[in-house]
């Protein structure tokens, strides 16, 4: 609890740190100050970005490394800012309605800390699914640019999935929050019903909260826990998954935001549809708070 003491000492008033190292001061100020005290964990969270600006920039990376559009598109996936009302947010689709064939839409920056071997993170985002079909994956990665390129895929390590894709065995998706277990991915929770979560609602912004553990696998780390709010079905946040795995359990620090993105096939394509991106933060700990 935070606690603000005003003394008075010969007519003076003194000041007096606070336990939050806030410091007490005369009383026209302790109105506005004692705020900033009660907000806590405001000045924890670190901005990886929030878009308010008029392009990408120099600092977002943008690659296909399997574009196989025909006839053939240079750059075909489409990563902008966007504007809604008096909100900025990305907008990353694989290619432009009615392209097919771009295969692997990478995006990436790097993060302004990166996250040590033992250490543990939150990241939080903000996401929309512009429409179904469509094929996204995103989270953080260990690699640099040109392993990034390299690997694709291989270059997670914590992810989250969305799509609505068929997979080769078959099964069919359909557009359910989905984190890494094991080999393949897995359906989030809701744990009030008890039963696996509904598919996302497109034009609805969800917050998601990704705890990350980066500790050794032999300390019980490369797993991360997952919380989210947005919705008709998660009105408050809720824990959605716990004990995710990362992709590759490679044991190194995490240094990129990732995100890729894939319209199948140009002969048998899952679809384009976009996703929204807007408010990544990352802060140290687990802090389930909004930034």
């Amino acid at each position: 609890m935070v606690s603000i003491i005003i003394l008075r000492w010969m007519g003076q008033r003194k000041i007096r740190s606070t336990p939050t190292g806030c410091r007490a001061l005369p009383m026209v100020f302790v109105v506005l100050l004692s705020a900033n005290c009660l907000a806590g964990g405001a000045q924890e969270w670190i901005k990886i970005d929030d878009f308010e600006r008029q392009s990408l920039g120099r600092y977002w990376q943008l690659e296909d490394t399997r574009n196989d559009t025909h006839p053939k598109i240079e750059n075909p996936q489409v990563t902008e800012i966007q504007r809604e009302e008096s909100n900025q947010f990305l907008l990353k689709k694989a290619a432009a309605d009615g392209i097919m064939g771009n295969r692997k839409a990478l995006t990436f920056k790097q993060l302004p800390v990166p996250v040590a071997v033992g250490a543990t993170y939150t990241f939080y985002a903000r996401i929309n699914v512009e429409y179904f079909p469509n094929n996204h994956i995103f989270g953080l990665s260990d690699m640099g640019p040109d392993d990034i390129q390299l690997h694709d895929y291989n270059a997670f390590e914590p992810s989250i999935r969305i799509t609505d894709k068929a997979e080769t065995d078959g099964t069919k998706n359909d557009g359910t929050l989905m984190v890494r277990t094991g080999e393949t991915y897995s359906k989030i929770y809701n744990p009030e019903q008890q039963r696996d979560a509904q598919p996302l609602q497109p034009d609805n912004w969800y917050a998601i909260w990704m705890v990350v553990n980066n500790a050794p696998l032999r300390d019980g780390g490369q797993k991360y826990d997952v919380y989210v709010q947005g919705g008709d079905e998660f009105p408050v946040q809720k824990l959605v998954y716990s004990s995710a795995d990362f992709r590759m359990k490679r044991e190194r620090p995490l240094i990129y935001f990732l995100a890729n993105c894939n319209t199948g096939p140009a002969d048998n394509p899952y679809g384009n549809g976009g996703l929204r991106y807007d408010d990544l933060y990352m802060a140290k700990g687990s802090v389930l708070t909004t930034p």
